[in-house]
């Protein structure tokens, strides 16, 4: 009883400082979102053993010039385009990863690279997000959060109440395709009432942007559950009582940013 109080309360103050800070301001969530990427890299770093600290000078870096010099350097788009390609080819590096039997052996470059854009780039693509062409769109943000928390509580629900077939059991044995359905379906309907009560997109963006989230987002538990699973850790950290570390409930957006990213582009190239 004690275990499931802490972890609800955990729960209510982690959304509640996500949300206070999409609606404070621009400068809280990017702070907000800059403090999580520097934490969450420290729990991957250690991990993953990456020596040395340059990883957060690179991080931070990185972070200024994307998130507050971008529009003031020539050439902005390649820039974006760079690091956005760097970021989904990392991440479907990883995804291939998962399907290896063998224990990868790293350089410490090779961690340096994969640290700074599965995590870094991820963090940095989630705080682009609500930065459309003329506003700050909170609904959108907002909505690729409840998106995930959806997929994330129907998922468990669905799979625990008639989940009989492993999703992917040599990585995390507890998910089943029935919690992965169910997670996808109760997502599409959240994303149906994100289309009714926010001018965001149209139906189809929604939905889309949904079934990207949604694959994308679980694909990206998967392969933080494989890098802990090769590292013998239960939970990234112990940062949040009943929760384990950050990383461990931002694994999903954290992967999900770069692809999310790139859908919403496409929508503002083909429109």
């Amino acid at each position: 009883m004690k275990e499931l109080l802490k972890r609800t309360l955990t729960g209510i103050i982690y959304v509640f400082l996500l949300l206070s800070a999409v609606f404070l301001s621009n400068d809280a969530f990017d702070f907000l979102f800059m403090a999580f990427g520097l934490i969450c890299i420290y729990e991957f770093k250690k991990i993953i053993r990456l020596s040395g600290y340059y990883i957060f000078i690179a991080f931070m870096a990185l972070w200024w010039v994307f998130i507050y010099l971008l529009g003031e350097i020539p050439f902005q788009n390649l820039l974006r385009c760079i690091l956005l390609a760097l970021s989904v080819g990392v991440n479907i590096f990883l995804i291939t990863l998962l399907y290896s039997h063998k224990k990868p052996n790293y350089t410490n470059t090779q961690k340096f690279i994969i640290t700074l854009c599965y995590i870094g780039g991820g963090c940095i693509f989630l705080t682009m997000i609500p930065y459309q062409p003329h506003h700050f769109a909170e609904s959108l943000i907002i909505g690729i959060f409840i998106l995930i928390w959806v997929n994330d509580s129907f998922a468990y629900i669905v799979g625990k109440g008639i989940g009989k077939h492993k999703l992917f059991p040599s990585v995390s044995p507890k998910k089943t395709i029935e919690g992965f359905i169910g997670g996808l379906l109760f997502a599409l309907v959240a994303a149906y009432l994100l289309y009714m009560y926010s001018g965001e997109l149209n139906l189809v963006r929604w939905m889309v942007l949904a079934i990207v989230v949604v694959v994308s987002g679980s694909i990206g538990d998967l392969v933080e559950s494989k890098f802990k699973r090769l590292a013998g850790v239960k939970d990234s950290g112990a940062i949040l009582p009943g929760h384990g570390g950050l990383l461990d409930r931002l694994d999903s957006l954290i992967f999900a940013a770069p692809f999310s990213y790139l859908t919403l582009q496409l929508f503002n190239y083909v429109s």
